[in-house]
């Protein structure tokens, strides 16, 4: 049976050439790894984790006061049953939340993206999800430059090109599903992300599904004390599908586990919105010639997804006004 391999992350400063190799055999296989002694403390994940379920405690009436039209849930609250997967008939029987990246005073890039807004009710919030958020950002870095060293390009490439993209995390609710019924959709359809990495930092809470080679849905142990990360489309597409952006779900669990609710909060690292996705060099050889030779923005890709997904409408499509990131 598939598994999802587990790395210790202290190899990063010891052995390069080592988790390097092995991260990169990881994605080119099965797309997903999961990595351990990772420096993210317990007590961040866990205030963090603390916060998000104490706003989706709050009554509908105060998170509906977080919804910000027209934005496509890019900041503040989305609620359940708004998001779909790509393609897929049925919503996601899910609520979220979004923190986006905050940028300094006197950036060049002000204004690029929507401001974040905070629950009045939790004064902890912002600072919990805030930490997680930048701690994992150069969790995320590390694995990129990892990457770089076993594509054999520069250490540094990725550098430059995220250092403000439009990276987003994402507390998830999935609410308890009562036994007996027969809800239409699942907690997250079948999918895959669209950024360059997703980092999740492990709940201990089944569910998370991927899909291997072989067609094989392989459950993915999400044990506290561990990161998984994955591939996401841009990336995928940028090495010309070396390595692989998998296909994962979140399926409904049986009773009496689906009585009880989920938490999730997913780290998505994007690229800066301008950074041009084309193929690298070194991905396209005889066996494998360049199957994106028409190169795309990452906001343009980004945008194109949002409205597959269902948080944009289609006149944001590229070529008409409205934003071009989430």
């Amino acid at each position: 049976m598939t598994t999802i391999p587990v790395l210790d992350f202290r190899r990063f400063r010891s052995d390069l050439d080592g988790f390097a190799r092995d991260l990169g055999e990881a994605w080119r296989t099965i797309g997903f790894v999961a990595i351990r002694e990772h420096g993210v403390s317990e007590s961040l994940i866990d205030g963090a984790y603390a916060q998000a379920k104490a706003f989706f405690d709050l009554p509908m009436e105060a998170r509906a006061a977080y919804v910000l039209p027209g934005q496509g849930g890019a900041r503040g609250y989305t609620r359940f049953g708004v998001e779909h997967a790509k393609d897929a008939e049925e919503v996601d029987l899910k609520e979220f939340w979004h923190v986006g990246r905050e940028l300094p005073a006197g950036s060049p890039h002000l204004g690029l993206y929507p401001e974040n807004i905070w629950p009045r009710e939790l004064p902890a919030f912002k600072p919990r999800l805030l930490g997680l958020f930048h701690t994992l950002e150069r969790v995320g870095n590390a694995l990129l430059r990892a990457i770089a060293r076993h594509l054999g390009i520069a250490d540094g490439y990725f550098e430059d090109k995220v250092d403000h993209g439009d990276s987003i995390l994402r507390p998830i609710h999935y609410p308890p599903i009562k036994a007996g019924s027969d809800p239409k959709g699942v907690r997250a359809g079948r999918h895959e992300d669209i950024n360059l990495i997703t980092l999740l930092v492990a709940s201990g809470a089944p569910g998370l599904e991927v899909l291997s080679r072989d067609g094989e849905w392989v459950p993915v142990a999400t044990d506290k004390g561990t990161i998984v990360i994955n591939v996401g489309d841009m990336l995928q597409r940028l090495t010309n599908d070396v390595l692989r952006s998998t296909t994962h779900r979140v399926v409904n669990p049986p009773p009496p586990i689906c009585e009880e609710p989920r938490f999730s909060m997913p780290f998505f690292h994007h690229p800066n919105p301008e950074f041009l996705i084309e193929t690298l060099p070194c991905c396209i050889t005889a066996d494998n010639p360049n199957r994106y030779p028409e190169p795309i923005t990452a906001g343009d890709y980004l945008t194109q997804r949002l409205i597959e997904i269902g948080l944009l409408p289609a006149d944001r499509a590229p070529g008409h006004r409205g934003r071009t990131s989430t």
